[in-house]
């Protein structure tokens, strides 16, 4: 139960209508201001390509807005997003540099945000730099600790670093927030069982999974966390019914049939033995 997955904390981001949403400062040229209000319509309506060529526009008239540079970073940064199914590692890489550059400048000019800086850690992120991710995501929830996204990408980070302790409090912080979140039950059972606690592992995934028995759309990887951990304690055939499930829930999903025949073929090997 290793690093994985880590990227996966950047897609799911809400954000947008946040960012497209709010005024602008009391430093920003009326004449031009359709620019920036045209580029914000256009991020909202999922398109960034034509939200950052608006956004250029007036930024080459107006160098110095840190309102501008701000969205520009955060334009990016959505560019990345929707190319999520992308394997494109070195324009991944290049416009995460060029939206953090933006956050840079604009910073220059007028204070971030701590949705500014929590876009920052995405990046950060993204680029794989893990310490300064923390740094900036701990920054953005010192001013604004509400976020329980936030709370949950930072566990992220810290269970990619390996400081399970710390993983474990920003799990539950994010739960006392969203307190069925089951991503973040999952992951708390990811971290529990690094830290050696396999009864609080198996509890936390066995209430993510319960938390979505009325859902129709249900995420898989409680039952193959769970079941991955089962086949760890050799415990196969308990393992079986979860790696099942998660195969009906997400067919396509390789890592649940691997999981599934590996503790198939044990069950068997064991039952052979007897």
């Amino acid at each position: 139960m290793g690093a994985k997955r880590l990227k996966s904390v950047i897609w799911p981001l809400a954000v947008v209508a946040v960012f497209s949403s709010g005024s602008f400062g009391q430093n920003a040229d009326t004449a031009d201001l359709p620019l920036l209000i045209d580029a914000r319509l256009a991020l909202h309506n999922g398109m960034a390509e034509q939200a950052d060529h608006d956004v250029r526009q007036y930024l080459a008239k107006h160098p110095d807005s840190a309102d501008a540079h701000y969205l520009l970073g955060f334009i990016l940064f959505r560019e990345i997003q929707e190319r999520a199914t992308d394997e494109n590692n070195s324009f991944r890489a290049d416009t995460a540099k060029a939206s953090l550059a933006e956050y840079t400048e604009g910073a220059k000019y007028r204070a971030p945000s701590y949705l500014d800086l929590k876009v920052v850690a995405l990046d950060y992120i993204l680029l794989e730099d893990y310490p300064d991710a923390d740094k900036w995501l701990s920054r953005s929830l010192e001013w604004n600790p509400q976020d329980a996204e936030s709370w949950y990408d930072l566990g992220r980070i810290k269970y990619n670093e390996a400081s399970f302790s710390e993983a474990l409090n920003a799990f539950e912080q994010c739960l006392k927030l969203d307190p069925q979140n089951v991503k973040a039950k999952d992951n708390l059972g990811m971290t529990y069982a690094r830290l050696g606690r396999t009864n609080d592992a198996i509890s936390a995934f066995q209430s993510a999974i319960t938390w979505q028995a009325r859902l129709q759309d249900k995420n898989p990887q409680p039952f193959i966390d769970l079941g991955t951990l089962l086949i760890d304690q050799n415990r196969s055939p308990e393992a079986i019914t979860y790696l099942l499930q998660a195969t009906k829930i997400a067919p396509q999903n390789g890592d649940a049939r691997k999981l599934l025949d590996k503790a198939q073929s044990l069950a068997n090997r064991a039952t052979s033995a007897r």
